[in-house]
């Protein structure tokens, strides 16, 4: 479905955003069943729900959250309880375009996640690389980020460092915990010369798995929804368990199954999982020093 300018685009700089790839029917189920959770979290003053390794599959962030001024930051695996999400994880131009980027003998589904970023909330996710988080024998490994509203630069939009993904796995340990973002120092080196991410409800930004990329807080009236999935190339294999595991990770999107290994040489740390809802407790434990 994408052009071989816009594959050679994402190869070049690491990611590619796709306008209108989503029709308007499809966001707005997507968007009801957000708002239907959103709801539904301002009866919670924790995270709540259950995923498939026991931990919480909603989380609220603790500064903000209220009944009055709801700050539901993440839900986990959203494909394994709504037939929506999981059509578009599945069945639609996104995972078809995943594949396009991919390419090889086939794609398969890791996890997925919405990450939401409520009105004047002050969630933000630190300088990182995704691929530290789940570690495979190489790294044709993509996260696809649906924009369902509108992202602009008031909202918290997905920043970015172009070309990143063709340097170093860096370190996401500190003092010898795994915190889930690199150290200030590469920060300060490699990081600030980003560009944001943003569009139309229906865009979807395609981001390579070892991309630098952080997201500010939310300083506006706008929400910010992201629906995040993760695909892989069909030869790669998990070094460490996926931190969110789901009933449909290894699902086969297109192509086939090849039953090779495909190894590439990348030098990189282990991750901890997660203990909490989300890696958000993981970035939070940095600052607490």
């Amino acid at each position: 479905m994408l052009t071989n300018e816009q594959i050679k685009q994402y190869h070049d700089r690491g990611y590619l955003v796709v306008e209108n790839a989503i029709d308007s029917t499809d966001l707005t189920d997507l968007l009801n069943q957000i708002n239907f959770w959103i709801d539904e979290s301002k009866v919670h003053t924790e995270a709540w729900g259950s995923t498939l390794d026991g931990r919480a599959r909603f989380d609220i962030d603790p500064k903000d959250h209220s009944a009055k001024n709801p700050s539901l930051r993440r839900v986990t695996s959203p494909t394994e309880i709504s037939e929506s999400f999981a059509n578009m994880a599945f069945k639609s131009n996104m995972s078809e375009m995943a594949s396009d980027l991919i390419g090889g003998n086939g794609t398969c589904f890791h996890h997925s996640k919405i990450n939401a970023k409520l009105s004047n909330t002050s969630t933000t996710v630190k300088w990182h690389q995704d691929f530290p988080f789940t570690p495979h024998t190489n790294d044709d490994m993509l996260t696809a980020l649906l924009m369902i509203g509108e992202v602009t630069m008031e909202n918290g939009p997905l920043l970015v460092v172009p070309g990143s993904h063709k340097e170093d796995l860096f370190s996401h340990w500190e003092n010898g915990k795994f915190v889930g973002k690199v150290s200030d120092d590469i920060e300060a080196k490699k990081c600030q010369q980003f560009v944001p991410c943003i569009g139309k409800p229906g865009s979807i930004c395609f981001m390579h798995s070892r991309l630098l990329h952080s997201s500010g807080p939310n300083k506006s009236d706008l929400p910010r929804y992201l629906f995040i999935s993760v695909y892989k190339a069909e030869d790669a294999h998990a070094l460490s368990p996926n931190p969110l595991p789901s009933k449909h990770e290894g699902a086969l999107v297109k192509g086939a199954i090849s039953g090779n290994v495909r190894l590439t040489p990348n030098l990189v740390q282990l991750p901890e999982i997660p203990k909490g809802a989300s890696f958000f407790t993981q970035q939070e434990m940095a600052t607490m020093g």
